[in-house]
């Protein structure tokens, strides 16, 4: 379990997620996404997004004996939920990368203390431990955060169009090709 202290502030813990903490997860996931993607996604999107789907989202996962993916969070002194990570396999591959950053959010009242980074460093070294040794992630260009990526190493591999909420979106994806040597 790693801790991470920010200052005078308390420390934060980053742990595997358990069953426990879906709700948690499923709150963070979409207030993060109405936080961040506020301008950029539709607004009649993000208000359609559902604690109760991504409950179900999640836990399916957490759930499932065979699920290859893994999950972490961050909670604060209080043992909240306030950020997390996910990945694993490649949900889409991308030549030259053998896994996959899916998800990572951190509520914004939580950023800029190196929560972010203590996530993403945790889950490097879970992939490294399970024989991963170059990772991707798809991101939207427009998020404010893309930048973070880029300060972790982070190189543009791939574009692609989408469609939220019926508006079409180019999304980035960076790429970490030597997961063994970098340094977060």
């Amino acid at each position: 379990m790693a801790t991470l202290a920010t200052g005078m502030e308390s420390e934060r813990v980053i742990r595997l997620a358990t069953i426990a903490d879906i709700p948690g997860v499923a709150r963070v996931h979409v207030d993060s996404w109405r936080e961040i993607y506020r301008g950029i996604v539709p607004d009649v999107y993000l208000e359609g997004l559902s604690y109760e789907r991504r409950e179900q989202m999640w836990r399916s996962g957490l759930e499932n004996p065979g699920w290859k993916g893994v999950l972490f969070v961050a909670e604060d002194p209080g043992h909240r939920v306030v950020g997390f990570v996910a990945g694993g396999p490649p949900q889409e591959p991308v030549e030259g990368f053998d896994c996959e950053l899916w998800a990572i959010y951190l509520l914004q009242v939580h950023q800029g203390q190196g929560v972010g980074r203590q996530l993403f460093r945790r889950f490097v070294e879970e992939m490294v431990q399970r024989g991963h040794g170059s990772m991707f992630l798809w991101v939207l260009a427009e998020n404010p955060t893309v930048g973070f990526y880029q300060r972790l190493g982070g190189v543009k591999v791939g574009e692609k169009e989408i469609e939220v909420g019926g508006k079409k979106l180019v999304e980035w994806s960076y790429g970490w090709r030597n997961l063994g040597v970098n340094k977060w």
